[in-house]
């Protein structure tokens, strides 16, 4: 009987040790799970590229777990990412626009990157961007964003029109004045007057205070202080670029009116609708692959100077994540953004390259050498300028809008239009000051 005991004792024993043993043991195995979440704002198989990104991280990095949550236009996201931390249930690492910093900041919901570096590597890593990225990505002397998916502002014009129209194929409109006279000469109606092409196509949807910074910029003039807490949208300056912008349309007949949208503007361009478009870099490869004729690719025409906002979104890391959980997503943003894959990246999705040294890859140079195209937004960044971003930003933003479309549709003179997005602006972000 004693001995019978003493086996079963032995065995609980046994299998106790097992049990405990092995716990330690199944939590090193068990992988750190970051979710992801991804704006898909843009043309082309986007989720498709950061799926086969998000696989080959794992590969690299057999202990994180990414798992990359699609969550709309960036409206969308930012708007999801706040019910997310109030609800408790935020990401871990997002990318989110880069004028969205001050909005996370104030609400307590990401953590500075600064932080989680932990080798000199790290600390070369962050100094290794672009400073006209990082002007939308640093406040108070800390990074709280990484550039990813970043942009600016170009002008696509389709050569085959402008031969057409007697125009220089390999010269589009260098200033504002030539805008307008390459506009009248590419604009096109048929016999009963309606347009079948449009010379100048801006599109006044989605994001129209980021295409009115361009016109504000050439104009010569801030819409925005560095701290976030001041606007300056009844300037003269800033009122004189609007009304340029109304007068492609409501004076010169060679803009569509009203509102146009931003989704389908790439589409206008591929089916001759519009001659000469403006939107992001981050539409180019969709431009490429679609366009079936021979298209230019040129920094913005000049007004007072050249000029365009830089746009596009940041890796933010969550406050709410654990610390093993910060460093993953830390490592994760790391590895997205090293010039090899950085160039890969640009390459795929037509964004511009956010570090000197990923135009440095044998990559880039190969692809550039067949196809320029992509060094006008870099050169451009020399004329950028840090897109408009404020505290209470989704707000401040949406006052501009309002503005900008009012006047867009002859709702408002421009000069009033600005005047009541800045006193909105003013009642906003008084308490920030």
């Amino acid at each position: 009987m004693t001995s019978k005991k003493q086996a079963w004792t032995g065995m609980l024993a046994g299998l106790g040790m097992a049990l405990f043993g092995f716990a330690p043991l199944a939590q090193e195995a068990r992988a750190t799970d970051l979710n992801f979440y991804f704006p898909v704002a843009v043309g082309g198989p986007i989720t498709k590229i950061i799926d086969g990104m998000a696989a080959d991280f794992e590969k690299e990095n057999p202990g994180i777990k990414i798992k990359a949550i699609y969550s709309g236009s960036y409206q969308d996201t930012i708007a999801k990412t706040l019910t997310a931390v109030k609800g408790g249930d935020a990401p871990q690492v997002a990318v989110i626009l880069s004028t969205d910093m001050f909005t996370l900041i104030d609400e307590n919901a990401i953590v500075p990157f600064d932080n989680l570096a932990k080798t000199d590597d790290d600390r070369a890593w962050l100094k290794g961007f672009y400073p006209g990225f990082m002007e939308n990505s640093q406040t108070g002397g800390k990074t709280w964003g990484i550039p990813f998916q970043r942009s600016t502002v170009v002008m696509y014009w389709n050569k085959e029109l402008f031969k057409k129209a007697g125009l220089d194929p390999n010269k589009p409109p260098q200033n504002w004045a030539e805008l307008v006279e390459y506009g009248k000469k590419l604009t096109k109606r048929d016999a009963s007057g309606n347009v079948a092409t449009w010379g100048v196509q801006v599109p006044s949807s989605g994001f129209p205070y980021w295409l009115f910074q361009s016109f504000t910029t050439q104009n010569d003039v801030k819409l925005m202080n560095a701290e976030g807490n001041q606007t300056y949208f009844d300037k003269p300056a800033v009122v004189e670029a609007l009304q340029y912008w109304v007068d492609l349309s409501q004076k010169h007949k060679i803009h569509p009116p009203g509102i146009v949208e931003w989704g389908t503007t790439p589409k206008d361009f591929f089916e001759k609708k519009a001659a000469i478009i403006w939107t992001t870099t981050g539409n180019l490869t969709n431009i490429r692959n679609n366009a079936k004729f021979d298209f230019g690719v040129a920094m913005l025409p000049q007004g007072k100077r050249r000029g365009s906002p830089t746009g596009g979104g940041n890796f933010y890391i969550f406050k709410s994540a654990t610390a093993e959980q910060q460093q993953a997503a830390f490592k994760f943003a790391k590895w997205m953004t090293q010039p090899k894959r950085a160039a890969e990246w640009a390459i795929a999705t037509g964004y511009v390259a956010v570090s000197p040294a990923a135009w440095e890859t044998p990559e880039m140079k190969k692809y550039v050498a067949e196809f320029p195209a992509p060094l006008v937004a870099r050169d451009q960044l020399q004329h950028a300028v840090a897109e408009l971003s404020t505290h209470e930003n989704q707000r401040v933003t949406k006052a501009l809008n309002d503005g900008l479309q009012a006047a867009l549709t002859g709702a408002k003179p421009a000069a009033q239009a600005m005047q009541d997005a800045q006193r909105e602006a003013e009642r906003i972000l008084r308490s920030y000051r």
